[in-house]
């Protein structure tokens, strides 16, 4: 007993430091966060409830929440979409080829996110590689405008994102036994049948993690958002940045961003809740 109650104390030490560095670096700036979208005025000098009565009362907040929010739906949407069937298709290759795919699917993560946005300027720019290939096909007559627009900042955060989606599929479908598989052929179960009854299920908690993790990137993706997307397109973050560095109304800012981060919380935790109720019901 004397020696169990002197290992949980040393534990207790040993996670101190983090707890330090977690109050200090997460925990009080959105306590000081909360507390600046309390006042009224750029002075910070009068308490009240002005700003967040404006902010909530002026119909363009609402847009641009609803489009931040959209934004990160669309994204996970399109990286679900190529990183189930590659992660997929990663565990039905040999260990040599995975070792291929795993360093490609990582490749990106080693670059900036800048260095990678800028690089999507010159693929979706009037001269870029997408525009050159549609009128060298004859499929357009003219170059499409890519740039500033939402269809070509999805495509830019699909691939930035894709290894936040993959890599947790990749992570939950190889702890699955290939047992599983080999019994639901033998009672006669079609190969689609077999996907979407036992492979889908079985990685659920994978892709759960994979979602909740794009979406939160991709609603936060400042730098993608304000590069590709330009002036024209107008997300939480981006508000943040003019609020609190080019008009210097920071009460404006911290409800900006206490309005980002409580609703994409919310659609996490809705996420996550609907996620634990569907493996409840097929006992995963």
């Amino acid at each position: 007993m004397t020696l169990k109650l002197s290992l949980q104390a040393r534990g207790w030490q040993l996670m101190l430091p983090l707890a330090l560095a977690f109050l200090a670096f997460f925990v009080a700036p959105l306590m000081i966060l909360f507390v600046v979208s309390g006042f009224e005025d750029d002075k910070i000098t009068q308490v009240g409830l002005k700003t967040w009565v404006s902010f909530i009362g002026d119909p363009f907040y609402w847009v641009v929440t609803g489009n931040t929010l959209k934004l990160g739906v669309l994204t996970v949407l399109a990286t679900l979409l190529i990183g189930y069937p590659l992660a997929v298709v990663y565990m039905r290759t040999s260990p040599s080829v995975q070792k291929i795919l795993i360093l490609i699917i990582i490749m990106p993560m080693l670059l900036s996110v800048v260095v990678r946005t800028f690089a999507w300027i010159v693929i979706l720019g009037r001269e870029g590689v997408i525009n050159q290939t549609l009128l060298s096909l004859g499929l357009t007559s003219t170059p499409l405008r890519l740039l500033q627009t939402e269809f070509g900042l999805i495509i830019s955060l699909t691939q930035i994102e894709l290894p936040l989606m993959v890599l947790p599929l990749i992570s939950v479908m190889s702890r699955i036994d290939p047992s599983v598989h080999d019994a639901s052929s033998a009672l006669g179960a079609s190969r689609w049948r077999t996907f979407f009854k036992v492979t889908v299920p079985l990685s659920l908690p994978g892709l759960i993690a994979g979602c909740t993790l794009v979406f939160a990137s991709s609603t936060t993706a400042f730098i993608s958002q304000s590069v590709i997307g330009g002036n024209r397109l107008v997300y939480l973050p981006l508000v943040v940045w003019q609020q609190s560095l080019v008009v210097y109304n920071w009460p404006l800012a911290s409800v900006a961003a206490v309005t980002l981060l409580v609703s994409v919380m919310g659609c996490i935790i809705l996420l996550n809740l609907l996620g634990r109720k569907r493996m409840r019901y097929l006992n995963v």
